[in-house]
């Protein structure tokens, strides 16, 4: 299990758009990992966010990590927020590595592509030259059902990878930190995300 491989480094890449609430994400992320006292560096790569651009975040974690940045086919888990952006991804995967890509089962309306809509079998059959492990979660749809925000799909997602090992990261560790992090008015909903993660299977 990955859990055990504490002295390993893990890279963690984190795509989607703006106001997915990626950034947040990442920074929960990280802060958990630092509550476990391991090595983490993170870098957060971003356009025009507030538009809807791309957002890229970069985790990595371990021992003796000098660089923010992960390097071409380095990363161990892509975690997707918006299945478009799985293409520039890519670049970041290797099946050599075995990376898994966790792709949240969603589209945001994009005016410069607004015809580009590929099926998940599209998306898979391209992956599959990348990596061994596939995962689809409709996580925008079960939070906008469950706890009627979208947004809270990012912590949902980070919080299904830990609980299922995708990630070398304690459930407890991400919960506290969203309790340290998440401002009180929003902590209740951003709880429940990381509690209805541990129920859903793949």
């Amino acid at each position: 299990m990955r859990q055990n491989k504490i002295n390993k480094n893990f890279n963690i890449i984190i795509a989607g758009t703006g106001g997915q609430g990626l950034i947040t994400a990442g920074r929960i992320l990280a802060k958990a990992i630092f509550l476990e006292k391991k090595e983490i560096k993170m870098s957060e790569l971003h356009g025009l966010s507030q538009r809807g651009g791309s957002v890229v975040i970069h985790l990595r974690m371990g021992k003796n990590i000098y660089s923010p940045l992960i390097n071409r086919g380095e990363t161990d888990l892509i975690l997707v927020l918006e299945k478009r952006e799985v293409f520039p991804s890519l670049y970041f995967a290797s099946k050599s590595k075995g990376t898994i890509f966790l792709i949240n089962d969603c589209l945001v309306p994009s005016p410069s592509l607004p015809n580009f809509n590929p099926s998940n079998d599209k998306i898979k059959k391209i992956i599959n030259g990348f990596s061994k492990k596939i995962i689809f979660i409709p996580a925008s749809k079960i939070m906008k059902e469950k706890l009627g925000k979208e947004i809270v799909s990012s912590i949902f997602l980070i919080s299904f990878a830990s609980f299922k090992n995708l990630i070398p990261v304690k459930p407890k560790s991400i919960l506290k930190a969203i309790k340290e992090s998440i401002p009180k008015k929003y902590l209740d909903i951003n709880v429940k995300a990381f509690n209805l993660a541990e129920k859903v299977s793949f």
